[in-house]
């Protein structure tokens, strides 16, 4: 019998085959949260689950966001030719 490693994120349980990618979406999701909280404080009647998507849209996005902030704009019209992610999250499920 075959042992796979897996590696598991903490914050939303999704699997990954290796843990630099496992990390690469930790990193991701605790950006996200980042921009979650940050328009929920600045925008105090903000959806939360809205605000969430958001965050999450814009870690997804942060090269583009950064290419933009430093004063390439025409970086945001990339966002929207980027493949969409394909990572889902697996329920334990015990048989």
């Amino acid at each position: 019998m075959a042992v796979v490693a897996k590696w598991m994120c903490d914050r939303d349980n999704s699997m990954f085959d290796n843990k630099k990618d496992a990390d690469a979406y930790d990193k991701m999701l605790e950006l996200a949260e980042g921009f979650s909280a940050l328009l929920q404080q600045h925008i105090p009647n903000v959806d939360e689950s809205k605000a969430e998507e958001f965050g999450i849209f814009l870690a997804k996005n942060k090269d583009a966001v950064m290419q933009a902030c430093k004063g390439r704009v025409e970086a945001l019209d990339e966002i929207d030719s980027q493949p969409a992610d394909n990572v889902r999250p697996l329920s334990a499920q015990a048989t």
